[in-house]
């Protein structure tokens, strides 16, 4: 009986891909400090908004690679039959974010690379010298090598953050008293991050891409996508998790306030230098720099692969005349976009009106992304029998509620100026 169980397991893993790839692209450097200071200020107490997001990112990224797979067609086709006004704010959206993502992406890689080699290379040098490395990467290799790179850096990434949770000696009493719902005074903003903010970008929509590149097609494959789906949440979700352990008892226990950006993370390599040693610090590091690294070649492969379908779409090809997306010139046209005129930003240190124009339309994408997809997954473009049902519908409703929240709070802050 063991003998049969033991392949079988191996077999289920080597499966899973896409949705490990996408729920770790979505967890950058940022998502990393907002969990932890999270944990640093409010303890265990928000640990059920991060399970619940987990939940709401499931189901968002089951419904974008449903559509693919009961469809045949991509999502930009569906959001094309919406009307027009679709592919003008996703055009307009996704050229914006990726001029301002390429600099944040390549910054935030290139700060751990900097702590970790202190002195050796400016950090503008490491930002760019990972930003050209890694489109050449994705330019030059497929779908398959591309995927077991990511699961390499994902799983390294994984056991670092895992192991020092595990180091710090979680209080599983407050943990499991930490999953009843509750809003702490002052705590809106960070419960509305957790629930909303990690792991949910425009890389969700690119899920459905990926799972296409893997080989799945067609209805049959979707009990092997809702199974991939689920495995990739799950980790990310432990992951989140472990990074709130870590700001829980490290942080709240020792009244330390962390400082907003990535500097908090290299402010935490310092706290675990302190009461755990050296290796530790270096060792965080590490899983900080695959984190960083992990998110930006999900970027530089899943929205290229978008902005090539959206320009294949708004020229008027089918979805089987489209050919190899990864193959083509807009693929590399968005690839050398995202790479080189960033870095404009690391001189500049990213000019406040692009700033302000990118967090107004990202604010909107995830909305927009829940919102539509409810309403194509609930349509006749949709074959009846994968249409979504009660559960489907319920958690995409919560996300639209939920990112309609942040979008809303975002726009104000940006309003207020705060």
């Amino acid at each position: 009986m063991s003998d049969q169980g033991s392949p079988g397991k191996l077999r289920t893993w080597s499966i899973v891909g896409p949705g490990i790839v996408a729920a770790a692209t979505g967890v950058g450097a940022g998502d990393l400090v907002a969990t932890l200071i999270a944990g640093s200020r409010y303890g265990y107490a928000l640990l059920w908004a991060a399970v619940i997001g987990c939940i709401v990112k499931i189901a968002l990224a089951e419904g974008t690679a449903r559509y693919h797979l009961s469809t045949g067609s991509t999502i930009l086709d569906g959001w094309q039959s919406l009307g027009r006004w679709t592919s003008w704010y996703f055009g307009i959206y996704i050229v914006i974010w990726g001029f301002v993502y390429g600099a944040t992406a390549m910054s935030a890689t290139a700060l751990p690379l900097s702590a970790l080699m202190p002195g050796l290379l400016p950090n503008w040098v490491w930002g760019a010298g990972v930003g050209i490395l890694g489109a050449a990467f994705v330019a030059l290799n497929r779908y398959d090598t591309f995927e077991t790179v990511m699961k390499w850096l994902i799983g390294l990434m994984f056991l670092i953050v895992v192991s020092i949770a595990i180091l710090v000696l979680p209080d599983v009493p407050s943990m499991i008293a930490g999953l009843v719902p509750r809003v702490p005074d002052g705590s809106t903003f960070y419960t509305l991050g957790l629930i909303g903010g990690v792991g949910g970008t425009i890389t969700m929509a690119a899920y459905g891409y990926w799972v296409n590149a893997k080989g799945w097609h067609g209805p049959e494959k979707m009990g092997v996508m809702r199974l991939d789906n689920r495995v990739g949440y799950i980790v990310t979700g432990i992951f989140v998790i472990a990074m709130l352990i870590v700001g829980a008892e490290l942080l709240y226990a020792a009244d330390i306030a962390l400082a907003e950006g990535n500097d908090g993370l290299i402010q935490l390599k310092d706290v675990l230098a302190e009461r755990f040693g050296n290796f530790i610090a270096v060792l965080f590091l590490v899983g900080f720099a695959a984190t960083s690294l992990t998110s930006l070649l999900g970027v530089w492969h899943g929205v290229s692969t978008l902005f090539a379908d959206f320009v294949q779409n708004m020229r008027g090809q089918d979805t089987a005349d489209r050919g190899d997306l990864h193959r083509s010139m807009p693929f590399r046209a968005y690839l050398f976009w995202l790479t080189f005129p960033p870095m404009i930003l690391f001189a500049f240190d990213r000019p406040f009106l692009l700033v302000i124009i990118y967090g107004a339309f990202g604010a909107f994408f995830m909305p927009f992304l829940a919102i539509t997809l409810i309403w194509l997954l609930n349509s006749s473009r949709v074959p009846a029998e994968w249409r979504s049902g009660w559960l489907s519908n319920g958690l995409l409703g919560i996300a639209a509620a939920l990112f309609t929240l942040l979008c809303l709070n975002e726009v104000w802050g940006l309003v207020a100026g705060d």
